[in-house]
Order: C-alpha cells, then structure tokens, then sequence
C-alpha cells in the first residue's frame, strides 16, 4: 500500500470523531433527538431550559393534554418510554469505576432496544436472536425490558428464563430482583400494592424455581436447559433463553426440544417476547443455525449483532498517532477502511497482544458475525466457502406443482410419516436425452426417529445441458426414517421419476444389519432396478479376482476421496446446493484427532455424506450419450 500521509490521517480521524454521537452520554430524562419515534415538545422544558424530546405514543395519549403536576407526567410517560422508566427504577455498578448509579443505556443497549421497540411499536410479537460481544449488558437490557412489560404494561404477565444452568438463570433474575426492591411506590397505581407496602419479588410455595410479581400477578419461571420440562406446564408470554450456544447438546436433549417446547406455548400475540442470546461458540450448532435462518430471514426472529467497535469502552487515547500508523497490521488498515478512529484501532491493536492468536481475537471481540462464529480449527470446509454456496440455496416447490406432475405422484407416496420430500427442480423430459443425467446418492439411516436420518438426494449433472459445462446441482432431497424394504421401493420411485436415474446407494447399514433383511433390498434393487451403483469387491479367498457388489461402501480407504472431492467442489463452487440444511452439516463436519472425519457431537452428516457419494460417482462417469425416449422409459418394478 502507498505510504500513509500522516496529516491526511490526523485530519480524517478528527472528522470522524467528530461524527461519532456519543451515544453513551445521551440524557434518559431528555430523549434522544435522533429517535424518530420521539416528537419535540416546547411545553415541557429541563430545569436549564433544554428541549425534551418524547414518545409519539404518549404525546398523542388523551391524557397528555391535562397533565398539571410531576408525578402525573412521571407515570404517564414511564408507559411509553423505557428508557426513561429504567432510569428511575434501576441502578447497577459501573464496572469500569465501581461506582452505583441510575443506569443508563449505551450504545450496543440502544441498538437491541430500537428492534424491541419497532416490533412492539407496530402491534408485533417481539422476537429477538442476539448475537453478543463481550461486556456491554445485553441480558440486563432483556430483563429490564420484560420487567417494564410486567410491571408497568401487562398484569398476569408471565416469564421464564432458561440459562446454561440453574445458576445461570438466577444470575438473570438479579437485577428484576433490584428493581422491585427499589422501586418508587409513587410510580404505582393503588391496586399494584393495596398494603402500602409497594412491590415485592415471593418465592411460590412449594416451587422454589418460580417468583411471583405481588401486587403484578406475574410469574418468573427459573430454569436451566438441563430441566427445562419444569416450564411446560406453566402460562407464559415472555421466554429469555441465555447463552444458547453453550447449552447441553445429547441424545436426550437437544437445544432445539429446550427452546421448542418453550416457545410452542407463548402466544403470538403483542407484547408477547422470545428473545434468544448468546456469544457464539463455534459454527453449526443450534444456535449458529438459528443466527442464520434469521439472516435469511426464514424464522419469526429479527436479528441483532454486536461488534466490538460501537461498544463505547472499547477506544483508547492515541498520544503518538505517528508510531501507530507504523505498527498498523493488515487487518488494523481494513478496520480504517471501515471507518474506525484511531482510538478504536489503537485499543484493537493492544488488546490483541494479550490474546493468543488473531483466531482467538476476533471470536473474542468480533467485528462481524462470520469472526463472532470462528471455528474451533477442526471444520472439513472453510467457513467463507461454505457461506457462499448458501447464497445459491433456495425454499423448494410447493407441492402442487410436484404433485400436478403425473410422472412424480408415486415420489408423494413416502416410506414414511417423518419423512420429507423437497423438490426443486421436476424431470426434464424435454431437455438433453443423456444417459445418468440424474444421479442419486442414497446414506441408509435408521428406522427410529432416534437413529440417523436416510436420505436420497438426485443430482442433475447437466443441468444447462452437456455442452455448457454445467455445474451437477442438486434438485430433489427425500430425509426420514423408514423401514428399510419401504425405503429401497422408493428409492426406486425415485429412480424412475428422474429418467431412470444412476442410484448410488450407502451399503455399510445394510451390509452390516443382522437377519439379512437389509441385503434383501440390495438384492432386489440391484434385480428389478437395473441403474444401481455396482463396486468392485476383492475377491478374499483369491487376491487375483474381483467380483462385483451393489452400493457404496465408505470406509477409511473410500471415505477420504469422497470428501477430499467434496471439499475441492465447495472451495471451487463446482455444485449447485439448493438445501440450507446441508450447508449446515457441512459446518459442523470436523476432522477427529485420530484423523477420521465425522459430524460433531450431537449433529448429523447424512445429507453430506449422500451428496458426497454421488458426487465423486459423477466425476467418475463417462461423456453423455445420445437416448431415444424409450431408453427413458421407466423401469418395470414389482413390488417389494
């Protein structure tokens, strides 16, 4: 890069600072000017004669016209803003100087409270993912928000709070548990405390896992992730699940049942809230999932990240701005591409020697999601190749347009009532006649929703036609449980809808399987379905012959080239993904330290590892040759 002019860089970061509203010094009592949702009222004026910006919403309340005395003004305007209400009733210890005070929000707890605030603001239930740097008060903004909801706007408002454990989740209550302490009993209406004595936080009788709001009627449910059961039966409108990346992931309990069986039973209705937060903990797990279905915006949740740079504490004085141009690393230059000051950059570029690697760095205090997400260093696929093919997924055709196809209807008579059949792409009857233009990659699971998934997966290898180098794409997936002579029939199906189609089929679970059942249905698709996917197979009692067997069996000498193909097709974009799952397991595909690959713990590789096997099958087949449409003609398959 050319020399840096220092006068030129001096001068561009006094503009920027000058830029930058320092969000951190906003006055709660006076409004925030730049809030469009907040109307400028010359009525009401500061003590030094400063404009009060306010709430729309209270400026419009009929009441508002006949305020005549503080204390009506007070409790009027807590209904409308929370910030101003969290000013009056909460204190907390500013960690950076010990001392106690009312609070007041930053900027990162701003910027969470705008997107509470648009959802509510529109009549919405509020649905929130947020993803976390380190040490701004993201949970303290979750609790005092549903605490106003409890305390100030809804009675009979319930809430539970799930963390990593039970520790976890009392530490939320916390401050809940300062605020109704504390709070001013002139701010409450007569039926809110009929003894005089003001607002109080009981322990239920014979539950010490629930609170009980007296004078509110709210509940607040304590549980962990471990026992979340003891929030099903419970009446509920708010959910605060904390720390989701890092909740127990097993056989018998899933991040995915806790938040599930919690979520299914809050209504959607106003002011209902889920909130689900977390500082990530690696790629692919439940919560990364959750972060990037909210990104594409197929889930109900509106998502909220942080990076280091807008939490105000995080800049440093820059005495010798000269010696930090010169020490600046490639990726400090980027920050300054950005935007960033030089306090902000010099505070970066400190606080990065007391860390162990740029890796750690950037999980640590992270400038994007993608570096918030980094890897723990054993994924198969790079991250940022993996997020690219994301961009070419899709939702896949509704199931009329598949249905309305005559050929298809047998493909709607699934093995299986878990089962789910995605197509995106129909047969082309009417395109290119080649031999194996569909291949079908098939990973046997089991027949308990317990057990691994099965999937069939039908790549179109010319999807643009032979002579337009097309990239193999992916244009149906079928994902369940189902017996096994089931699963072989509609593998054949399948076959045959996708114009006779090369099925390559796992044969490790039904090489293996006890009783010969699984065999069976080879021996019957490799009979009655005449495009199976045959390996040669040494012959063991004479090293000099080979015989042949129907399927694909992985192991550690096939197992390898599978996936170092696969890994060199993601790295070039050299397939078309269409399905947002299988991008996932690839993120959660890790090298073991004994060398093997397999899925993390508490994940699934089966729509990898089918679409893996196809793959490296198509690098193997010959050009396409010419077909009459009898060639196409569907094979004539008994029943099983």
């Amino acid at each position: 890069m050319p020399t840096p002019n220092l006068s030129e860089i001096v001068r561009e970061n006094d503009r920027r600072r000058a830029l930058m509203a320092d969000s951190d010094a906003l006055n709660p009592l006076l409004g925030d000017p730049d809030d469009p949702t907040r109307c400028r009222v010359d009525a009401f004026r500061w003590e030094d004669g400063r404009t009060v910006w306010l709430p729309g919403e209270m400026v419009r309340d009929p009441r508002f016209e006949s305020l005549n005395d503080p204390l009506q003004y007070r409790r009027l305007r807590i209904r409308y803003d929370f910030e101003y209400w969290a000013f009056l009733v909460a204190r907390i210890r500013y960690k950076y100087d010990g001392k106690i005070g009312p609070i007041r929000l930053n900027g990162p707890q701003r910027k969470l409270l705008r997107q509470f605030e648009l959802q509510r603001l529109a009549g919405k239930p509020i649905r929130c993912i947020l993803l976390k740097a380190r040490q701004w008060g993201g949970s303290t903004l979750v609790q005092l928000y549903m605490a106003w909801i409890q305390i100030v706007l809804r009675r009979n408002w319930n809430s539970v709070f799930v963390g990593q454990n039970i520790n976890t989740a009392a530490t939320l209550l916390a401050m809940t548990r300062n605020v109704i302490g504390d709070y001013p009993l002139e701010l409450l209406d007569d039926e809110d405390s009929p003894d005089g004595k003001g607002l109080s936080l009981k322990t239920m009788t014979g539950s010490q896992s629930i609170r009980e709001i007296n004078g509110r009627g709210a509940r607040i449910v304590l549980t962990s992730a471990h026992n979340a059961d003891a929030a099903r039966s419970q009446d509920l409108q708010m959910a605060h699940f904390s720390e989701v990346a890092f909740w127990p992931s097993g056989e018998i309990l899933q991040p995915s049942d806790v938040v599930r069986n919690i979520s299914s039973g809050i209504p959607m209705v106003p002011l209902s809230m889920i909130v689900m937060e977390s500082t990530a903990d690696g790629i692919g797990n439940f919560f990364h999932c959750q972060w990037n279905d909210a990104k594409l915006g197929l889930s109900s949740y509106v998502p909220v990240f942080v990076p280091w740079y807008e939490i105000g504490v995080y800049r440093q004085e820059v005495t010798d701005p000269q010696w930090l141009i010169d020490n600046m690393t490639p990726y400090e230059w980027k920050l300054w591409e950005m935007g960033l000051t030089l306090e902000k950059i010099q505070w970066y570029h400190f606080k990065r020697r007391e860390v162990a690697s740029d890796a750690t760095m950037q999980s640590e205090f992270p400038t994007t999601p993608e570096e918030a997400f980094n890897n723990t260093g054993r994924s198969v696929f790079p991250i940022e190749k993996v997020e690219q093919m994301r961009a070419d997924c899709r939702e896949p055709l509704p199931e009329d347009a598949v249905e309305a196809v005559k050929e298809n209807r047998g493909l709607l008579n699934q093995p299986s009532a878990d089962g789910k059949l995605s197509v995106w792409k129909l047969p082309d009857r009417d395109g290119p006649r080649s031999k194996n233009r569909y291949v079908v990659g098939v990973d046997i699971g089991g027949r308990s929703s317990s057990s691994d998934y099965s999937v069939i997966t039908v790549f179109d290898r010319f999807p643009g036609g032979p002579s337009a180098n097309s990239r193999p794409e992916v244009v149906a997936q079928w994902r369940g449980h189902a017996d096994h002579d089931l699963l072989g029939q509609y593998i054949a199906r399948v076959g045959n809808a996708y114009l006779k189609a090369h099925v390559v089929v796992e044969s490790n679970t039904l090489d293996t399987e006890a009783g010969g059942g699984s065999q069976y249905v080879l021996e019957r698709l490799n009979r009655e379905y005449q495009n199976v996917y045959r390996r040669r197979h040494l012959d063991e009692k004479d090293p000099t012959k080979y015989d042949e067997r129907v399927g694909f069996h992985t192991n550690a000498s096939t197992k390898p080239k599978i996936i170092a193909h696969m890994l060199s097709l993601v790295r070039d974009r050299g397939y078309l993904e269409r399905d947002n799952l299988s991008v996932n397991e690839m993120l959660t595909f890790e090298t073991r330290p004994n060398g093997t690959y397999a899925a993390r713990d508490g994940s699934h590789d089966d729509l990898l590892m089918s679409r893996a096997m196809a793959l490296y099958v198509i690098s193997t087949l010959p050009p396409p040759c010419s077909l009459t449409y009898r060639d196409l003609s569907p094979f004539k398959i008994s029943n099983f």
